[in-house]
């Protein structure tokens, strides 16, 4: 490259001009490159939510129980009396679009850490996936790779990985999503924290040596992916080590055990220089670093390669001074390195020496002062007229192919081949595993209460109204949890988009989170913890928005989990909640006719908030059978996954006020906030006379019983052996 055309220092890190002049207006001075280098990689989108920051402020965080919410390494929730769960979700979409092995790999790994520096012991994973179709070659060796990835180091390190999701779009074909949760359980009485505080204590290095991988990693996940990524931004992978991150769960909790821990975090994006910056901006102090002292495994590093290295299974802690031989020792009685690479100082500066030389001095909180940007919100009329498309003229196939070809549907198909890839009854707390509406767990220390998680989202119905995605997602997590009759009690979110430059892709931010921000502000249950991931985009165009939503909640009797499948002969089958349903947006509408179109249901949030209510008094009260609930598929796929579920069939008879003149959409069509139960005869009153009580719409549709599903819409039938269902729902590709 020539003088003339290299590109400004300032430039090659990431940074615009504009921020290149603020970045020397807070110093006083031109950075040298190492400082140039770290505030790259601080102020990219990925560690400095520079888009949407603005927009997350609109969440509700507080809330009953509420222990950390938003700013810390993961939200904090108390869930039994003494008792706390710490919950998080991470993307790892770019490096699991060049290497997925190893993106997915640490992605968990990075998440088990957010989840331990708040001092939990990481107890479930759950994984939110998004891939191209999976007929297409590069699709499958993308998620071939990311599961094993995931399922190698969640195995190796002990942590079940409980539940999860995998949806496959044209979108992101070459950019796939691969968002990763974990919960974690710690006392109430011992959240730690991440702000620094003590002059003259000691900052510690535990766990890994540093060396050349991941450097840039923050700055690579901030841009968009072309046919040059795959090789170019190799280097830019961490490689993880799951036999280390084992070794460091259990060192970190010995070293918080010993009460000499004042803050850590670990070293994820940006390596040490986060670590450092945020852990003193937090507390309002300074750090003293001496690189020399930083254990590497590699010979000749730079200081700027050290300071960034995203080196895998490493932690930063600041520990009482005159204490840190226990906390040395309890990481090297693990077989890891651990050394005092500094100090905490008054002085709100962190300096930064190599072997004597003063190589970086500047304020840490700088680093964590990016920018913010506005950017104007326009809706696409291309997607406005996808959203008014007239869907009532479509052809109606035959319905009883229909349901077996959308069972068969890469979404909808059961994704047993991949779950059985992970160990989900490690730590011998999982009560219900995968396949279920949610996971459940035995809180071993306050029997007989449990948790339970789920992870839902759904790209395409954001796609076409923003608002419909956000708030159907908090609406699925949450009635996937209240399902098995857990109370949702908080709610961690990850939000997937393209280039947040554009006009489009800030409107499309904007509805998410107002979606996700109302729904959790009806619903009482706060946003204590999330990620954003932005510049999802390839030469093929950007992925559908595509916000996830994590829901814990709470079991009073793990005993008495209400199971998704159909349990007895002669029970009643139930649909419960909202009667409003379309086409728009809906798995049967791309299946059967090849189309994304159509207007969403957006969800009636209050209706939703009862009928949570009353699924989980009904599951307290012994009312339910099973219960599971609708939607990819519809009342269609609902009904023919708890009969396969529970090995047994169903009579079913729709009123034609479900479906009008259309009876596909009384099938397929889906909406938020509808579930189908099975009650005993004999407990039927009492149930219906529960949601009269809360004002929850329920119909009556038939019974459980026989070896095949036969539902009757007015002339029409459709009649499918269960064996026939579990063939087509088990086709998995």
């Amino acid at each position: 490259m020539t003088a003339a055309t290299r590109r400004p220092d300032w430039e090659a890190v990431g940074l615009r001009r504009e921020e290149y002049e603020r970045v020397c207006g807070l110093l006083g001075r031109e950075p040298n490159p190492t400082e140039l280098r770290m505030f790259g990689v601080m102020w990219s989108e990925h560690c400095a939510y520079k888009h949407s920051r603005p927009y997350l402020r609109r969440l509700p965080t507080a809330g009953p129980g509420v222990l950390r919410g938003p700013g810390e390494n993961a939200g904090v929730v108390e869930v039994a009396p003494g008792l706390a769960a710490a919950l998080k979700v991470e993307s790892h979409n770019h490096p699991s679009a060049v290497d997925p092995f190893h993106g997915a790999a640490t992605g968990v790994g990075g998440i088990l850490r957010d989840v331990l520096s708040m001092g939990a012991r990481p107890v479930a994973l759950l994984d939110s996936l998004r891939f191209g179709p999976p007929d297409d070659p590069q699709s499958r060796r993308l998620r071939d790779g990311v599961v094993a990835g995931i399922s190698h180091y969640g195995n190796s390190v002990g942590v079940p990985v409980v539940g999860g999701e995998v949806l496959y779009e044209d979108c992101y074909r070459a950019n796939p999503l691969v968002n990763v949760a974990c919960v974690g359980l710690l006392p109430s009485s011992r959240v730690f924290t991440s702000a620094a505080a003590g002059p003259g204590n000691p900052v510690v290095y535990a766990g890994a040596r540093t060396g050349r991988d991941g450097i840039g990693g923050a700055s690579f996940a901030s841009e968009e992916l072309d046919e040059g990524s795959a090789e170019a931004d190799r280097g830019a992978v961490q490689i993880g080590d799951p036999f280390a991150g084992k070794l460091l769960i259990e060192a970190t909790l010995e070293a918080l055990d010993t009460g000499a821990v004042v803050a850590l975090q670990d070293m994820g994006a940006a390596g040490l220089t986060c670590a450092a910056a945020e852990m003193s901006a937090r507390g309002g102090v300074g750090m003293v670093l001496h690189l020399d002292r930083v254990p590497r495994r590699e010979r000749g590093m730079t200081p700027t390669e050290v300071l960034l290295s995203e080196s895998q299974e490493r932690m930063l802690l600041v520990v009482q001074r005159g204490r840190e031989e226990e906390v040395l020792k309890a990481y090297r009685r693990w077989g890891l390195r651990a050394e005092v690479v500094g100090e905490v100082v008054a002085e709100p500066v962190l300096r930064v020496y190599d072997a004597g030389q003063l190589v970086v001095e500047l304020p840490p909180s700088a680093l964590t002062q990016a920018p913010t940007y506005r950017v104007p919100e326009q809706e696409p009329e291309a997607r406005r007229a996808l959203r008014d498309a007239d869907l009532s003229g479509l052809p109606q196939p035959d319905l009883t192919e229909a349901l077996l070809r959308v069972l068969r549907s890469p979404s909808v198909v059961g994704k047993r081949p991949i779950y059985t890839q992970y160990d989900h009854m490690v730590q011998l707390r999982t009560v219900v595993g995968p396949g279920a509406d949610a996971a459940v767990l035995r809180l071993v220390e306050a029997p007989p209460r449990g948790i339970a998680v789920s992870v839902d989202g759904n790209g395409r119905i954001a796609y076409l109204d923003p608002w419909a995605g956000g708030a159907g997602a908090v609406c699925e997590a949450t009635l996937n949890v209240a399902c098995v009759g857990a109370r949702p009690v908080a709610v961690t979110d990850g939000l997937n988009l393209g280039n947040p430059e554009r006009p489009e892709v800030a409107w499309e931010l904007a509805g998410v989170v107002d979606g996700i921000a109302d729904a959790c502000r009806v619903l009482g249950v706060p946003v204590v913890g999330g990620n954003v991931s932005l510049y999802n985009e390839s030469e093929r165009g950007a992925v559908y928005p595509t916000p996830v939503v994590v829901c814990l909640g709470v079991l009073e009797d793990v005993g008495c989990a209400v199971p998704t499948g159909f349990q007895k002969a002669g029970d009643l089958v139930v649909v419960v909640g909202s009667g409003q349903v379309s086409l728009g947006g809906s798995e049967y509408l791309r299946v059967a006719h090849g189309r994304v179109a159509g207007c969403p249901v957006r969800a009636d949030l209050e209706l939703h908030r009862r009928l949570v209510d009353v699924l989980v008094r009904a599951a307290q009260q012994g009312l339910l059978r099973s219960a599971h609930d609708l939607s990819e598929g519809g009342l269609a796929v609902a009904l023919a996954e708890a009969c396969v579920a529970g090995g047994v069939g169903a009579r079913c008879q729709l009123s034609p006020e479900l479906f009008g003149r259309r009876t596909d959409v009384a099938l397929f069509g889906e909406g938020p906030s509808r579930v189908v139960v099975s009650v005993a005869p004999e407990r039927y009153e009492a149930f219906a006379e529960l949601c009269a009580r809360s004002r929850v719409p329920i119909r009556l549709a038939g019974r459980v019983g026989g070896t095949d599903l036969r539902v009757q819409l007015a002339e029409a039938e459709v009649v499918v052996p269960v064996e026939d269902l579990r063939s087509a729902w088990e086709a998995y590709r």
